[in-house]
């Protein structure tokens, strides 16, 4: 497998990606929330939850998953090293969140479902979420969901800031953010049809009846999905599916489009020349954009927290906000 030393995110960001971030945050509203989601938000539950309910994955905890997920971690040149983490859920999904701690689960139904090489790929593509420091975004997207859901002194008076418009910009976003990763996973596998097979099998695939997919049928499938487009009346309905026409609004681009996504890319002089080794690099190791607290610092962190929150708690508590 290639190691991309000393590699920039930018190297591999796709621009729709970069184009939906900057729409964002140019959307009025969103640098209120970003303030509001720093002065609230603590990730440290989130970690306590996962330590308390899953497994941490480590040299003698699913040590064949561990040296994938290092090996990956190094072609990527990522550090410090992400936690990973293994939850029971039959599922095949996973996620990379965490700002100060980035961090990713995975669930057992992907490990059962995929082979090794494609279990490779799916860290590969959570660890891109990471490299490109997506995680802080997809925090702040899942916060504002649930601000918006909630009324009176629980929205700590955002609620009003969060409008539908904001909440479609950070879908658009999210679902652009998945085509920078899944060029990540192409670029520590080095094999499309590794990434593609992965992709089919986390999108329909089944353990009874693997012997009966077809990753040709599948890339198919995505060349007659691409097909729909000539009828015009087809666009509509893709656009009133990704807004939530028929419910909620998906967090991803359908399977098939990021297939013919990372097709484009697999074939492109850009992917070449990053393969050979000429890609623009990061001027700090690692290449992360996530501030890490020092040890020193650390718990006095924490203590902070708990204090504003515990502040939270007493002024909501109060008889005046009872209602």
């Amino acid at each position: 497998m290639p190691t991309y030393t000393g590699i920039s995110s930018e190297a591999f960001r796709h621009p729709l990606d970069s184009q939906a971030e900057q729409a964002l945050r140019n959307l009025p509203g969103f640098d209120f929330l970003a303030r509001k989601f720093v002065e609230f938000f603590a990730e440290r539950p989130q970690l306590v939850y996962l330590m308390g309910n899953t497994i941490q994955v480590g040299p003698r905890q699913y040590s064949t998953i561990y040296q994938i997920f290092r090996e990956c971690v190094r072609d990527l040149d990522i550090y410090p090293e992400p936690a990973l983490f293994v939850e029971q859920n039959s599922q095949a999904n996973s996620y990379a969140l965490g700002q100060e701690h980035p961090y990713i689960v995975i669930n057992t139904g992907t490990l059962d479902l995929l082979n090794e090489v494609e279990i490779r790929a799916v860290l590969a593509h959570e660890l891109g979420h990471i490299k490109c420091g997506h995680t802080i975004l997809i925090q702040m997207a899942i916060w504002a969901r649930s601000v918006a859901s909630r009324v009176g002194e629980l929205t700590f008076g955002i609620g009003d800031f969060v409008s539908q418009g904001l909440l479609l910009a950070f879908y658009e976003w999210r679902r652009k953010a998945e085509l920078s990763s899944d060029r990540a996973a192409l670029l520590v596998i080095d094999d499309l049809n590794t990434v593609m097979t992965s992709m089919m099998k986390v999108t329909g695939g089944s353990i009874k009846y693997a012997n009966e997919c077809s990753l040709q049928e599948f890339i198919k499938q995505s060349e007659n999905y691409q097909a729909l487009d000539e009828d015009g009346l087809n666009q509509v309905y893709k656009f009133l599916m990704y807004t939530g026409f028929q419910g909620g609004m998906p967090t991803h681009p359908f399977p098939v489009e990021r297939l013919h996504y990372l097709q484009q890319w697999a074939v492109s002089e850009e992917y070449q020349q990053i393969r050979r080794g000429n890609y623009q690099r990061s001027p700090a190791s690692g290449a992360v954009n996530v501030p890490a607290d020092s040890s020193e610092n650390e718990k006095e962190t924490l203590r902070r927290q708990i204090e504003e929150l515990q502040r939270e708690i007493n002024r909501m508590k109060r008889p005046d906000n009872n209602s």
